[in-house]
């Protein structure tokens, strides 16, 4: 099966709403494919889905599918280079309780003509597609009211588009003990980051287009709730090295949140409200060495510098080695 436009997405539940209606999207010009682990029902199976087994991955895939940990949403890696190997010019993931709307993967183009945040450091998005108090899962909790003025529109080209979800958007652990009432965002046009405007985005409803495609890997040996928000931090750093922009679109999802223990939530997160500061702050500095000859070498560059602060630890290291060498 060869197509240009992928949808890819992991699971340990039997088929999901929101699998039935990618089912669907998959009638219409898109392809699909679902990347099982150790707990995913053995019988899975969905109509014109592709489905991965654990041995599907292993057979095709071999010693990067053995040395990623079973059991972490970071096995979701495989899904995108089995995309890529089938002819993949986007990609756009998601998760198996985000259901698409009528607007989801549509009309997806590099060119991205948004409103624009110049001013660096930390930048609270969500505070421009709505009123209410609410920040995305990573971002600084002393930036939760940071939203500077937005300049001037421009077109940019923007390799990585992040799309946002409805009802129950992606937040951290503290949002959610807080507030529970379902957040509607405003359908407005996009917002591009500039160069050190940083705001996290996640692996819930994000478009990649094949310029960024290195940029796709989940670091696997760090929490759960941490593996999308840092490898946004390093994505984000490496566009910028190579000339490129990070977007912010309308929600395009709803989501109808899986079970979650919310100070489980709160435990896995931790390393980032600790740890995120510093490595905004550390990819900034690798910013300033330049590009590598290819975006791939300039994001590889800077997973490594993330191992040797031991930010990731050392057992990272060959993962994201056979990542870059896939």
């Amino acid at each position: 099966m060869s197509n240009e436009r992928w949808i890819v997405v992991t699971t340990i539940q039997a088929p999901t709403q929101a699998i039935e209606l990618i089912s669907s999207l998959c009638e219409s010009g898109w392809s699909a494919v679902v990347v099982g682990d150790t707990k995913t029902p053995k019988d899975w199976a969905a109509p014109n889905i592709t489905y991965l087994s654990v041995d599907d991955q292993i057979d095709m895939f071999g010693e990067i599918a053995r040395i990623i940990p079973f059991r972490h949403y970071s096995r979701k890696n495989l899904g995108y280079l089995y995309a890529i190997r089938h002819g993949a010019k986007i990609i756009l993931e998601t998760d198996d309780d985000n259901l698409p709307g009528a607007e989801f993967g549509g009309d997806l183009q590099l060119k991205v003509h948004g409103d624009v945040v110049t001013p660096r450091g930390w930048v609270n998005v969500y505070r421009y597609f709505t009123d209410t108090l609410i920040w995305p899962r990573g971002l600084s909790l002393e930036a939760i009211h940071t939203a500077p003025p937005l300049g001037p529109m421009g077109a940019f080209d923007c390799p990585i588009q992040q799309y946002l979800a409805d009802d129950d958007p992606d937040v951290d652990a503290i949002y959610r003990l807080l507030y529970k009432a379902p957040v509607q965002f405003v359908q407005r046009g996009p917002v591009v980051l500039r160069p050190g405007a940083w705001c996290p985005f996640n692996s819930q409803n994000t478009a990649f287009f094949e310029e960024a495609f290195p940029l796709l890997y989940l670091p696997c040996h760090v929490s759960f709730r941490m593996t999308d928000i840092w490898r946004s931090f390093v994505a984000q750093s490496s566009l910028w090295v190579h000339g490129y922009q990070l977007s912010f679109h309308k929600a395009t999802v709803r989501q109808l949140r899986n079970d979650h223990n919310l100070m489980r939530d709160f435990s896995d997160e931790i390393s980032g409200y600790i740890g995120n500061d510093s490595i905004v702050k550390l990819l900034d500095l690798e910013c300033k060495k330049g590009p590598e000859l290819t975006i791939s070498e300039t994001a590889h560059r800077m997973w490594k510098t993330l191992v040797a602060e031991k930010i990731i630890p050392q057992e990272e290291l060959p993962i994201i080695d056979a990542w870059f060498n896939a």
